[in-house]
């Protein structure tokens, strides 16, 4: 990233605490810190405004501020006239570069502005412009402009400005075209694109950066990334998305579980002689894979090709015996297109492999209602953890905030000595399905958990009447698919 947008110094505590330390805590080799700010106050004087006093205080060698572009804007929120508006923008971008600050102006509602007043708006870049401003970032803040609009209007800024500043391109996804803004808005002029990881940002999210990058990279030519860092772009995602505990979407381009996935079956043999004939990219580009889902559906093919993607040895009698697996438990309520982990433990353990890792004796959750109202859930779990002889038994109580919860905690605490590995293994998502709602509270429940460990993310499912055997057995198979694939 050549910019990164920290925050704005003095606006809460927390924005305060980021500089302060950003200036000691990060080595920012490949990008320039950005702080942001707004311009000056209407009627204002720059040398005392509080917000460019924090813009420098902050002591960035790039600073950002938010300016009125939008004549309505200028004559209704901020009630002053469209000559006090321009002089905002040129006094607090004169003040920041004369003070030795690269300054880039977020132009907001540019889109809308230019389109009820194009007069202003242009008057409102040149403001910036002739003052010092290195990048004039057009801002679709409403999220409501689409890429014919965005083409057209960044064209005329462009031959009204030419080469003497930056074109920059902020989008909202209020449409769903924050990425087809964008790629419409380099290719009439912008070379500076604004965005965040996942599409992350308020109402529908900004610029997913994790789509546009490898568009502009892969599809159009243009350089974004130094040599070496698109592969890591998938990643990144995740890693973001654990940070933050919002799972990705599978179905989010490029990076996402399902960007390079094929349900098998007609196809099957195709994809095997030519997959770049179904993938728009070499998914080993954005750091992805190729990944094949299976259903009850599948044939022997399909079975051998998951089995190889794997590298599971499967013989035919293991093959027809998932295949067997894969009807019985579908025809029950199980979905392994949903359940990757649980789909791979399932055809190891018909390819002969059994896990060795732990065996549960008994578990036990009671939950009890206090006299205060609140709610307390404890579980108990006897566990034999290791292998065979050497195996030794551990009976473990823990409490959580529900059954699961405590579940969870007493096994791990049961588990925690021989695999500390399992510390790096969290839940980010506990998904509950009602698979027969006419028998009310006694039907059939479906449970999906998604796990993390940082490095890679997966999916176990459980079946049952009770839900919490079906929370169990998706909770066991995903502390067993962890260990099982844990970095050595």
């Amino acid at each position: 990233m050549h910019f990164i947008e920290g925050g704005w110094p003095g606006a809460n505590p927390k924005d305060i605490e980021f500089f302060a330390r950003a200036a000691t805590e990060l080595r920012l080799t490949t990008s320039t810190m950005v702080a942001f700010g707004s311009t000056r106050r209407p009627r204002g004087k720059v040398d005392d405004d509080a917000t460019l006093r924090n813009l420098l205080d902050a002591d960035t060698s790039a600073v950002c501020i938010v300016a009125k572009s939008w004549d309505y804007h200028v004559l209704e929120a901020l009630q002053t006239t469209l000559d006090e508006g321009a002089a905002m923008i040129a006094d607090s971008v004169e003040f920041l570069h004369g003070a030795g600050r690269m300054v880039l102006v977020d132009l907001e509602h540019f889109f809308d502005g230019y389109k009820h007043n194009p007069e202003f708006a242009l008057r409102a870049i040149e403001a910036a412009v002739v003052n010092g401003a290195s990048h004039l970032v057009l801002c679709d803040t409403n999220g409501g402009s689409l890429p014919h609009e965005v083409s057209a209007i960044v064209a005329d800024v462009k031959r009204h400005v030419g080469s003497d500043a930056i074109i920059g391109i902020h989008c909202h996804d209020d449409t769903g075209c924050a990425v087809a803004n964008s790629m419409a808005a380099v290719l009439a002029g912008a070379r500076h694109v604004q965005g965040t990881l996942n599409g992350l940002g308020e109402r529908t999210g900004n610029c997913n950066l994790t789509t546009v990058i490898p568009n502009l990279q892969l599809k159009l030519g243009m350089s974004c990334l130094p040599e070496g860092r698109l592969e890591r772009l998938t990643s990144v995602s995740k890693h973001v998305a654990e940070v933050l505990n919002r799972p990705v979407n599978p179905q989010a381009p490029y990076v996402g579980s399902s960007a390079f996935a094929h349900k098998a079956g007609l196809h099957v043999s195709a994809i095997k002689r030519a997959k770049d004939a179904y993938e728009h990219v070499d998914p080993e580009l954005v750091g992805n894979g190729t990944r094949f889902v299976v259903s009850e559906m599948a044939g022997r093919a399909t079975i051998q090709m998951k089995a190889e993607e794997l590298g599971l040895p499967m013989d035919g009698p293991a093959v027809n015996q998932v295949i067997d697996d894969l009807k019985r438990l579908e025809h029950e309520g199980y979905h392994f297109e949903a359940a990757d982990a649980s789909l791979e433990l399932l055809m190891r353990h018909a390819a002969g492999w059994a896990q060795e890792f732990f065996r549960v004796e008994s578990m036990r959750v009671i939950t009890d209602e206090l006299p205060s109202g609140d709610f307390t859930t404890e579980a108990t779990v006897k566990v034999w953890v290791g292998a065979g002889e050497l195996a030794l038994r551990h009976v473990h109580t823990a409490e959580g905030n529900g059954p699961v919860n405590a579940i969870d905690v007493a096994l791990r605490t049961a588990l925690a000595n021989a695999y500390p590995q399992l510390d790096r293994v969290h839940l980010t998502d506990y998904k509950v399905r009602i698979l027969d709602g006419a028998t009310a509270t006694g039907a059939i429940t479906r449970v999906l958990i998604d796990f993390a460990d940082g490095s890679r993310t997966w999916t176990t499912i459980g079946v049952s009447s009770n839900i919490i055997e079906a929370s169990w057995r998706a909770l066991e198979e995903g502390l067993v698919f962890g260990l099982l694939h844990a970095p050595a």
